[in-house]
């Protein structure tokens, strides 16, 4: 590419970042894995420290003025310049409009209503939670509207969204929303009369590390190189990284296994997207994963689309029940019935792929009316329990823990994240429907737990983009359509009303 020195500065800065950012990210993994929980002040005090130095570098004044030199600027057969700056200009103004002091108060207010979190939320301590969230939730709001000040947001809720969900409208994640709405409830009945009553039961004795050993068989059928990645244990399931290491964790239960199955599919479509992006973009914002819809959408594939097929639950029971003897009462067909059984309750991430839309809406509605100043974090209990019934038939009246206080991200004000997740279960199922499209045979390759045909096509049309497009050109490109809920309801009743597969 054609040298320019206000590029070349910002590029350089942008990985000096990188570094930092990448220094940040495995102080909170192990925060949250390894970590004693009396070096919570240190380690809180020293990714803020960290973040503040990251947020000076980004917000200089230098940086504003390599970017204003390249306004204009087009150069002729590199279309990935115009990106890398459009990308450059997105990071920086979403940090230019927070002093570095704000930054500074959330990671610690964040660290610290996390830390306490994990111990409030078993012992159902919602008066001792809100001493800790209350501050999140004020200097949330503070960003929210620093935010909106700073963009084209008509609410500071928006502003938080596009943090999440950038070039995802709020109109198009209604428009989803609201066609979700009209579908759900009466398939959401269709599928229990259909289904009736599990006539098996996964409950039984299932040590630990024989499921920790089926874990890591299922990630290495998946694609994933344990030679650039690890499995951990920790309360919630997630994935961290970067390319050469990964780090995928998840919960395990003794008197069950799937859960913590689909957990580690889920994560490893996190970590694989995260581990297959553009090499030549390292370290710069165009080579950084789309936005969250896009992302979630990965995990979901992996999860609903790949590891809850007939095909491959068939070709994981074999490992099943040779690893783990006290499962072979549960074969392949008794596997994909228990992982597929739809019935409403409390937990989100344990909700069927029917009623999982409505967890997501529950929790947007009541996230924007907390960030818009609507409601307040006192309402809360009350409105949950209100909307968990409305929505699911479900009563959460006093039980915070399978309640309100359920979920990690509203303890580091990740506020406009949830929509993300039944937005890329949209965007899963449409990417899907476009695989299988193009590899009809897809049902014979999965049988024999191979999902190679997959990842080279998720490199090619998704991972190997980058940040190159926008969400929904990214979608048009990879599928030929906008995001819409067409696939993923198409998707529903293939699976749950006419069990295709």
């Amino acid at each position: 590419m054609q040298s320019n020195s206000a590029y070349d500065n910002l590029c350089e800065r942008f990985k000096e970042l990188d570094r930092i950012n990448h220094a940040i990210t495995y102080l909170n993994w192990d925060q949250m894995v390894m970590m004693p929980a009396q070096g919570s002040q240190s380690r809180s005090e020293s990714i803020a420290e960290l973040a503040g130095i990251s947020h000076g570098k980004l917000t200089a004044p230098e940086v504003a003025d390599w970017l204003a030199a390249l306004d204009g600027v087009v150069l002729e057969g590199h279309q990935e310049f115009t990106a890398s700056v459009r990308e450059m200009k997105r990071v920086w103004s979403n940090a230019n409009c927070l002093p570095a002091e704000l930054v500074k108060e959330q990671i610690v207010a964040g660290s610290a209503c996390e830390m306490g979190w994990r111990t409030q939320r078993r012992n159902n301590d919602w008066k001792g939670f809100v001493k800790n969230f209350k501050p999140v939730v004020e200097l949330s709001r503070q960003e929210a509207q620093l935010r909106q000040s700073a963009s084209s947001a008509t609410t500071p809720y928006e502003a938080m969204l596009g943090l999440h969900c950038h070039g995802d409208t709020e109109a198009m994640i209604d428009s989803v929303f609201s066609q979700l709405r009209t579908v759900l409830p009466d398939l959401l009945q269709r599928v229990m009369d259909k289904q009736g009553s599990l006539s098996v039961s996964e409950k039984g004795q299932y040590p630990i590390d024989q499921q920790l050993q089926i874990n890591k068989q299922m990630l290495d059928a998946l694609g994933f190189d344990f030679t650039a990645g690890r499995l951990d244990q920790s309360m919630h399931p997630f994935s961290t990284g970067s390319a050469g290491d990964s780090r995928i964790t998840t919960r395990y239960n003794e008197g069950a296994f799937l859960e913590a199955l689909a957990g580690t599919a889920h994560e490893a479509g996190h970590a694989s997207y995260e581990g297959s992006l553009p090499e030549q973009w390292r370290g710069l914002p165009i080579g950084e994963s789309r936005n969250m819809c896009i992302h979630e959408s990965q995990s979901l594939l992996f999860e609903k689309q790949v590891f809850y097929s007939k095909a491959f639950m068939g070709f994981m029971a074999d490992k099943i029940h040779l690893s783990m003897p006290s499962a072979k009462h549960l074969g392949a067909d008794e596997l994909w019935a228990l992982g597929t059984h739809v019935e409403p309750g409390k937990i989100r991430v344990e909700a069927d792929e029917v009623t999982y839309p409505l967890h997501v809406m529950l929790r947007y509605e009541i996230e924007s009316d907390l960030i818009n100043g609507k409601i307040e974090v006192d309402d809360i209990p009350e409105l949950w329990n209100e909307k968990m019934q409305a929505l699911l038939g479900v009563d959460t009246k006093g039980d915070y823990t399978n309640g309100c206080m359920q979920d990690i991200h509203w303890t580091d004000g990740a506020f406009g994240y949830f929509p993300s997740y039944t937005i890329g279960a949209a965007n899963a199922a449409q990417i899907f429907a476009k695989i299988k499209q193009d590899h009809p045979d897809w049902q014979e390759h999965l049988k024999t737990g191979d999902v190679q045909f997959i990842r080279n096509w998720l490199q090619e049309k998704i991972w190997s983009k980058g940040c190159a497009f926008q969400s929904q050109e990214l979608m048009q490109s990879a599928t030929a359509a906008g995001s819409s809920a067409d696939a993923l309801i198409e998707h529903l009743e293939a699976r749950y009303i006419r069990s295709e597969y």
